[in-house]
């Protein structure tokens, strides 16, 4: 029998074809070893030979994607923006073969990055159908944007002064916008009633940009 890896269920399950022959003292785990993509081509394989486990590994895959809170993400927001420093410019900013960039725009770009990455999972957890989880995402973004802007905070964010609340506020509209329109108002006030707790002062600003979300524009 195969051992389950990190992030998989043990399964009663016995595959002759790769079935190792018995050696003397303990193995390890041919999955431990194995790359992302090669543990999501196994459990396909899985899922395929024995379609009765779909549903068990539907719900193991909602709850590991649920699992993540605010803080959680918010963190990793703060850490990806603020851990950027100035010695990250050097091969974005100035003469380049295309032209001159500005500083501000390659600081721009750099913290852009990890923000956009968050956004886009968020956004997949929306069309997956997880609205919580991709609330919490949202929550999470702006919760760490806010905490990068608070003083003391170095790095890039001198280069883009504004770039917090903007990418804060594209967050927001992400979310709301790509909602149903059933959905729409539900989420929208859900969030921002969530943000008016996590960012007080950042309260006016989102809400005028869930308004034109919830309006579609």
């Amino acid at each position: 029998m195969m051992a389950a890896g990190k992030h998989t269920q043990k399964l009663p399950l016995r595959l002759k074809s790769t079935k190792p022959k018995s050696t003397k003292g303990s193995r390890k785990s041919v999955l431990d070893g194995m790359a992302p993509p090669e543990l999501a081509a196994v459990l396909q394989a899985l899922i395929e030979r024995h379609p009765d486990l779909r549903a068990e590994a539907e719900a193991a895959a909602i709850e590991m994607m649920s699992a993540s809170t605010v803080e959680d993400i918010a963190e990793g927001v703060f850490d990806a923006v603020t851990s950027l420093d100035l010695d990250s410019l050097c091969g974005r900013a100035g003469s380049q073969p295309w032209g001159y960039v500005e500083p501000s725009e390659a600081a721009w770009e750099l913290l852009e990055e990890p923000v956009e990455n968050a956004i886009a999972d968020m956004k997949r957890y929306m069309h997956l159908g997880l609205k919580t989880a991709a609330e919490t995402i949202c929550c999470g973004i702006v919760a760490g944007l806010h905490k990068a802007k608070s003083p003391g905070t170095n790095g890039l964010l001198h280069w883009a002064p504004d770039f917090t609340e903007e990418e804060a506020c594209s967050a927001v509209f992400e979310l709301i916008h790509m909602c149903a329109g059933k959905d729409r108002r539900a989420v929208h006030d859900r969030l921002i009633s969530a943000l008016a707790d996590l960012v007080p002062n950042w309260h006016e600003m989102l809400s005028q940009t869930a308004v034109r979300a919830l309006r579609g524009r």
